[in-house]
């Protein structure tokens, strides 16, 4: 029996992986770490069995210190971080903030206290964009090249990992994930802003650059990827997680609208927001070599699932819908003009 305390648990890939981990690790105690900010939503771990629910920031290291003692913590795993990337333009002192400075809050506190591993929780867009036209991959060995906040901060927090890793020994490991889609996912999101305003009828905002692709990944194969990498995973290592499938954006809003009985007449075309990435792709071979991992739920199979997630879930993304702080559209300030930070 194992205690794991999970950050950012009421997030949308934190929450997840919280309800998968009880489901393949019944015997262990799971302790749920969320500063509840916009996107925490406390009803998405609320209730589960052999979870403990703290409210609470990464940066505060005294908490997390005193967590890890008094619940015989042996495995962190790191999902908290801010990640809407237009937020991220308007409001860059808060990911900084959290994802840089809240990591090493993290970190220090293990440090101290010692556990058996930390396994933190990273993106794909730590390596910058891909052009529309090739056909190149980034590997674990591709130079990070950030072009957003979001992604600066997220390369941030991995070279902080990193350093406590071969500075004070601290058992790391990093994996780099393409983007994930599924249940309980704020509705900020492409997928479930696109699937909740279809169901109200509402037009699907698509920035003008309607071909700049994604790779996609159900979030029930990336805790997978992870639970494998802390098990089997080498200490110090990072790896790429991804499924090899891409879709653009007018592809996702086709998908949802289709599934849906919804046709084009919903899509309109928004500005494209600043440093805006034309692509991404990871080259998974690695995690895939090592570990046997791969992917088992389709883009069709999973899209359908998740679109069907959300026309049974109303009453869960219904009251979130106004939430963010930040609505795209023709008339964006981008300037960050009127930001809080």
């Amino acid at each position: 029996m194992a205690s794991v305390l999970v950050t950012g648990a009421a997030g949308f890939i934190g929450s997840n992986f919280v309800r998968y981990w009880r489901a393949e690790h019944p015997g262990d105690r799971v302790v749920a770490l969320d500063a509840l900010t916009y996107a925490g939503v406390r009803e998405n771990v609320a209730g589960l069995e052999g979870v403990e629910f703290v409210e609470g920031s990464i940066a505060n290291t005294e908490l997390v210190a005193y967590l890890l003692r008094s619940r015989g913590v042996d495995v962190v795993v790191n999902f908290a971080a801010e990640s809407h990337n237009s937020l991220a333009i308007l409001r860059p002192g808060d990911f900084f903030a959290t994802n840089v400075m809240g990591t090493q809050g993290l970190l220090e506190a293990v440090r101290r206290v010692g556990v058996s591993r930390l396994h933190h929780i990273s993106t794909c867009e730590v390596y910058g964009d891909l052009p529309l036209d090739v056909d190149d991959a980034f590997t674990e060995e591709s130079p990070y090249l950030p072009r957003t906040p979001y992604n600066a901060a997220k390369a941030g927090g991995d070279h902080v990992v990193r350093a406590y890793g071969l500075t004070y020994d601290v058992p790391v490991t990093i994996t780099n994930c393409s983007n994930n889609y599924g249940p309980f996912q704020f509705p900020e999101k492409v997928i479930p802003l696109f699937t909740t305003r279809a169901l109200d009828g509402q037009a699907l905002p698509l920035y003008a650059s309607t071909k700049n692709r994604r790779e996609w990944l159900h979030v029930d194969d990336h805790a997978r990827a992870i639970d494998a990498v802390i098990h089997h995973g080498r200490v110090g290592e990072t790896y790429n997680v991804g499924s090899g499938h891409e879709v653009d954006i007018e592809g996702i809003a086709d998908t949802i609208l289709g599934a849906l009985g919804l046709g084009p007449e919903f899509k309109t075309i928004v500005p494209d927001r600043p440093s805006h990435d034309r692509r991404y792709l990871l080259d998974s071979s690695k995690l895939r070599a090592e570990l046997g991992w791969a992917p088992r739920v389709s883009w069709d199979e999973g899209i359908a699932a998740t679109v069907d997630w959300y026309r049974a879930n109303e009453a869960w993304w219904r009251p979130l819908i106004g939430r963010s702080p930040v609505v795209e559209g023709a008339g964006t300030d981008w300037s960050g003009a009127g930001a809080t930070r």
